[in-house]
């Protein structure tokens, strides 16, 4: 792998990251494949509307090959703003080269820079080397601590 650069979304990278996102989404997460309309808006908004949240992107050799997103809320029990993770994914092509933990890693930097109290994550049971990453950067499982609950409108 030569030079490898983590940095945020720019305009100019949406065809590009749409097609990493359909790789995380249908073959990785095995999800309906969204609409690319839909996608290219979502992206578009976190462009346009940093508060809500913003990606980064890894690119080597001029070319995308992960992405994390990053989602803001708040906290009231810590009267803080926090970050979710809501997602790390790096190309099969790509993995085992350290991609995941520059983009986890940059995620984090941006957490601590803006005053974040804390970034938060989820990750399937079956993710194994996705939890092998999160405990080698410092992650701890809380699952001891809340339950997670969702209904779905989908």
């Amino acid at each position: 792998m030569n030079h490898l650069s983590i940095r945020r979304v720019y305009l100019e990278d949406i065809d590009e990251l749409i097609d990493l996102m359909f790789q995380y989404i249908v073959d990785f997460y095995k999800r309906p494949r969204p609409e690319e309309k839909d996608l290219r808006n979502l992206i578009k908004h976190l462009l346009e509307s940093p508060e809500v949240g913003v990606q980064f992107v890894a690119e080597s050799e001029g070319k995308l090959v992960g992405f994390s997103t990053l989602y803001f809320t708040f906290s009231t029990t810590r009267v803080k703003k926090v970050a979710i993770l809501n997602d790390l994914f790096v190309a099969p092509s790509m993995r085992g080269l350290k991609v995941g933990e520059q983009l986890f890693k940059e995620s984090l930097a941006y957490t601590k820079a803006n005053d974040y109290a804390a970034m938060s994550w989820q990750t399937a049971y079956d993710n194994l080397i996705g939890q092998s990453l999160y405990e080698k950067m410092g992650g701890q499982q809380t699952n001891d601590e809340w339950i997670n609950y969702e209904i779905s409108n989908m």
